[in-house]
């Protein structure tokens, strides 16, 4: 029993810490204080922009293609023969200079040929000697019978005379009128001759004209056994060796012109028309296309060649347009030119402009005035985030007149001096409370874009 009271009254030790608790407890609710209400504050969100203004835009855009030499020569062989002579830096990949002998045909056949129709001319021209020595022999001769023929005819008619007379006999007045008769033969005869020589003039003149057809002919094939680059050039196939034989008609050698290489440029047929100034156009004509086109187009291109580390350009022209759009890409081709590709110390520059490189060229147009342009992300779907005066979101859409890299050019919907969120805005709802910072360095960027200073 006594164990069972200790118990007891450890338990109802506890009694008393609790009943204190109440009564604090009571006491706290009693005298507490009803909570305090705030007003409600909105909270401004914090957003970058930048101010509108118009710039001066450079259009611009990107296509891409392959160099090719302005112009390829194939030496293609005229007559046929043996290889006698090959220039020992004929190979692939040579440079060589205007007016170089690369090749020689044996000219054995083609010189003896000139030599055969040279003695052949000779023979015409001695028969055209001999024919005119004639014709004067000829002439003379006629002339001689005339004054025989006049003799012949006072002998006749003294006799005629005499007969009358009884003087002579009638069988000698016959044989003196035979004997003019004879004597008027061979003037005919000689006269005969005279009118057959112009016809045998003229047909030694037509068989010497032949023959000097021939002869420059035999000449010319002379000439063609000697193969001459016709400007600077550098090789790009040899098909022959010495000593082989060189049929009519096969390519000996390919050669590339150095002084222009050109590239074909293939651009989205928007982008070209986003670049052309249409007031310009009106100069256009089948006239001025061919020695005008670059300040009728108004584009200025740039080619660049970028590998690795490996950053060159070369300045351009445009030449020419393709006359049709590629079926596959739809794109139309651009063709430039750039000059001196192999002056290798121009601008630096450490490498050739060599054939099939792959090049990027980027087309300049007149640059636009008065434009407002705004960075592509500031864009969403067509609309343009807004800071008005109150700082409060106005959403508005916007026209865009074209793209360019990260640049948008605007058609309508800005004015200058509004400000544009650039920087992400979620959620974007219209009125909210913006707490705005000027982003100077989009800014810049923006400028540098307009003006072309950076890379498409």
């Amino acid at each position: 029993m006594a164990f069972d009271k200790k118990k007891i009254m450890k338990r109802l030790l506890i009694i008393p810490p609790i009943l204190i608790g109440v009564v604090l407890m009571a006491y706290q609710v009693k005298n507490r204080q009803a909570p305090q209400h705030e007003p409600l504050q909105e909270i401004a969100k914090k957003v970058r922009v930048i101010s509108v203004q118009k710039l001066t835009v450079v259009p611009r855009a990107l296509g891409f293609g392959n160099v090719t030499p302005g112009t390829v020569w194939e030496a293609v062989a005229q007559v046929s023969g043996k290889i006698i002579e090959i220039h020992p830096l004929l190979k692939a990949g040579a440079i060589l200079p205007k007016d170089t002998v690369i090749l020689k045909i044996d000219p054995t056949d083609y010189l003896l040929a000139q030599q055969s129709i040279e003695a052949d001319t000779r023979a015409i021209n001695a028969q055209i000697s001999g024919l005119k020595a004639r014709e004067k022999n000829t002439k003379a001769s006629l002339a001689i019978e005339w004054r025989s023929l006049a003799l012949n005819q006072k002998d006749l008619k003294r006799k005629q005379a005499l007969l009358k007379r009884r003087a002579v006999s009638q069988a000698a007045v016959d044989q003196e009128e035979r004997t003019l008769l004879a004597r008027r033969q061979s003037m005919q005869s000689l006269r005969n001759s005279l009118n057959l020589l112009p016809a045998e003039a003229e047909q030694l003149d037509a068989q010497r004209a032949t023959l000097t057809i021939k002869l420059k002919d035999a000449k010319l094939d002379l000439a063609r056994t000697t193969i001459i680059l016709p400007f600077d050039a550098r090789i790009a196939e040899v098909n022959i060796e010495l000593a082989q034989f060189a049929g009519q008609g096969k390519t000996l050698v390919v050669a590339d012109s150095i002084d222009v290489s050109e590239v074909s440029a293939q651009l989205p047929v928007d982008k070209m028309a986003q670049l052309l100034d249409r007031s310009r156009l009106k100069n256009f004509s089948a006239a001025t296309a061919s020695t005008n086109i670059e300040q009728i187009l108004g584009l200025k291109p740039i080619v660049r060649l970028r590998s690795a580390n490996l950053n060159v350009s070369w300045p351009g022209r445009v030449v020419r347009v393709s006359d049709r759009l590629d079926p596959r890409t739809r794109t139309l081709g651009v063709i430039v030119a750039v000059n001196n590709p192999y002056n290798l110390s121009a601008n630096g520059h450490r490498l050739p402009l060599a054939k099939n490189m792959y090049v990027e060229v980027e087309l300049r147009g007149i640059p636009q005035k008065d434009k407002i342009v705004l960075p592509r992300s500031a864009l969403h779907s067509g609309r343009v985030y807004i800071a008005n005066k109150d700082n409060r979101l106005q959403i508005k859409p916007v026209d865009i007149a074209y793209n360019q890299g990260n640049l948008a050019v605007l058609a309508a919907g800005l004015a200058s001096g509004e400000r544009v969120v650039v920087s992400d805005l979620i959620p974007a709802i219209n009125g909210m409370l913006l707490s705005t910072v000027e982003d100077t360095a989009v800014q810049q960027s923006l400028r540098k874009a307009a003006d072309g200073e950076d890379r498409l």
